[in-house]
């Protein structure tokens, strides 16, 4: 039994705050992405015939949810079966997941305990606004159609223990820094988002788990239960549903001032690189790569273009997770005020992952109503013919941006079973994003007892995705890593040559290893040469 049902009219609001005159002025119909007259054709019954999305200009401003959406409100009460960015709403609401079986969820012992903390959630301020997850769209339809690149990148799950300051920054300014690199490199804009402010749930394989005869939960994520294996730390409790909410509050309020608040502005290309790289080969590299890109910015200075303006000041950056604890994202689900139509506002972007996307389980309910874009994992034991009835069940209409798919497979079942998938979804004329996870696919244990991944197997997977979709005539949109900005050792190779015996020296993460910022540095200068040359050859590079 859960908490009692909410009706549409008690579900919490969006209400935007009135623009300052400044503010105004920044808006410029550049920096609003999918507005109303565009979300009013999205809608038009010529949506169900495929298109190539049009590119779109970058959006600035995203941490700002002062738009008037006047024409887009008008325009979503035409139609109450699909929303202005393609979710099924028809017979949906929030909490008609409750209806189906929900799948991955924890067993509270005490109900009212968490009906509790999760009234208290319902009244917190959304973490998100549906805005800036209609930009986040327009941008995810631009790469979509080959005209950009996307970063999924950030912890595998993050911590309480770990949450400083200094984490937050050290991983959002690695982020920052393959972006570069692959914006440099490769000629393409990049689309980032961060595995932040909110990916903290865990799927397991097993409800318990059992050490020396000791029979116990399976540790679910720092916002369920802790990771020590007693009866007390493995009891699923509600109270950390509301830290993981403040702190992914708190998360997000760093985001917005490093991305808005000069820190990410290209005149520091050059600074960011971190103190224990200094001496690193791709900490070099990159120190000639940003001296580059400072010649290119003191060579549009001369030339008379405007340093400050707001593209070389600030950046985009989004933030995502898996929709995993329902009840969570429930009662962060809210009305957008200026549309009418619901939104997660707990992340930008929501995935599913293999374990909870059954096209009659609760998770696929949840997903199919909400207007955010939203991704799906796929695997080698995919069908297109499910994958397919599945993206058309989310997105009717077949609104570009809607659906991202990720595959996660290891290079070698990629190259087999991804081209099958990709053929499916062009056959039915779906607009999909392609994205590569080439870290799932990719884990082993060692002899000595650590759950790794090799540094090579993850760049093979990387390049077999590029190789496939440049074979089939697609376009490699984007890869989704677990990465971190800290010294950690927990992946093995890379140019570095982390060995299975160093993996005890930094071995921190709380579930699945992630690739340290010397790691995630290299991979993003494999990809940009990579992605340069399959650009050129195919006549994409400006």
């Amino acid at each position: 039994p859960g908490p009692p049902l909410r009706t549409r009219a008690s579900t919490p609001r969006v209400f935007p705050g009135r623009a300052t005159p400044s503010q105004n002025m920044a808006m410029t119909m550049r920096s609003l992405a999918l507005k109303a007259p565009e979300a009013a054709a999205l809608r038009s019954s010529s949506r169900r015939t495929v298109r190539r999305a049009a590119a779109v200009a970058p959006a600035r401003a995203v941490i700002m949810p002062l738009q008037s959406e006047t024409a887009a409100a008008a325009s979503s009460k035409e139609s109450k079966s699909i929303s202005a960015t393609g979710a099924n709403i028809k017979d949906w609401t929030p909490v008609s997941w409750r209806e189906k079986e929900a799948l991955q969820q924890p067993n509270y012992t005490d109900q009212a305990e968490l009906a509790k903390a999760l009234d208290e959630i319902s009244n917190r301020p959304p973490l998100v606004f549906a805005g800036e997850a209609r930009n986040l769209q327009a941008q995810l339809a631009n790469a979509a159609a080959g005209n950009a690149f996307v970063l999924f990148g950030g912890d595998c799950a993050e911590s309480f223990a770990e949450f400083r300051a200094d984490n937050v920054r050290d991983t959002y300014r690695v982020l920052l820094q393959m972006s570069v690199v692959l914006m440099y490199g490769a000629g393409v804009p990049v689309v980032k988002l961060g595995r932040m402010a909110g990916q903290f749930a865990k799927p397991r394989s097993e409800d318990m788990e059992e050490i020396n005869g000791v029979s116990l939960p399976s540790y679910r994520g720092d916002n369920i239960n802790a990771c020590e294996f007693t009866p007390e730390a493995r009891r699923p409790d509600p109270a950390r549903l509301l830290r993981a909410y403040e702190q992914s509050c708190s998360t997000l309020n760093l985001l917005r001032a490093f991305s808005n608040g000069g820190y990410a502005s290209m005149q520091r290309v050059a600074k960011w690189n971190l103190d224990f790289m200094e001496d690193d080969k791709r900490g070099d590299e990159y120190r000639k790569l940003a001296a580059n890109v400072d010649a290119a910015i003191g060579f549009m200075g001369a030339c008379g273009i405007d340093e400050d303006n707001p593209a070389m000041r600030s950046t985009d950056f989004f933030t995502a997770h898996e929709a995993l604890h329902l009840g969570y994202e429930e009662r962060l689900t809210r009305l957008d005020s200026t549309t009418e139509e619901f939104y997660g506002c707990s992340a930008h972007f929501l995935w599913c992952g293999e374990r909870t996307r059954q096209p009659d389980g609760a998770h696929m309910e949840y997903f199919r109503g909400i207007s955010n874009p939203i991704g799906i994992k796929i695997s080698d034991k995919s069908d297109g013919e499910g994958v397919v009835a599945l993206v058309r069940s989310l997105n009717p209409e077949n609104v570009p941006g809607r659906i991202t798919l990720i595959s996660r497979m290891g290079a070698k079942k990629l190259r087999e079973h991804l081209p099958r998938l990709i053929t499916a979804i062009q056959d039915a004329g779906l607009n999909v994003l392609w994205v590569s996870d080439p870290m799932h696919g990719n884990t082993v244990k060692t002899d000595n007892g650590y759950k790794t991944r090799p540094f090579e197997a993850i760049r093979d997977e990387v390049m077999a995705f590029f190789e496939v979709h440049e074979k089939m005539g697609t376009y490699p949109g984007g890869v989704h890593l677990e990465m971190t900005g800290q010294n950690v050792t927990e992946c093995t190779g890379g140019s570095q040559e982390v060995t299975a015996a160093d993996l005890e020296l930094r071995y921190l993460t709380h579930c699945d290893p992630r690739l340290n910022a010397s790691q995630a540095l290299e991979l993003a200068f494999l990809m940009s040469s990579e992605l340069g040359k399959m650009r050129r050859r195919q006549g994409l590079a400006k």
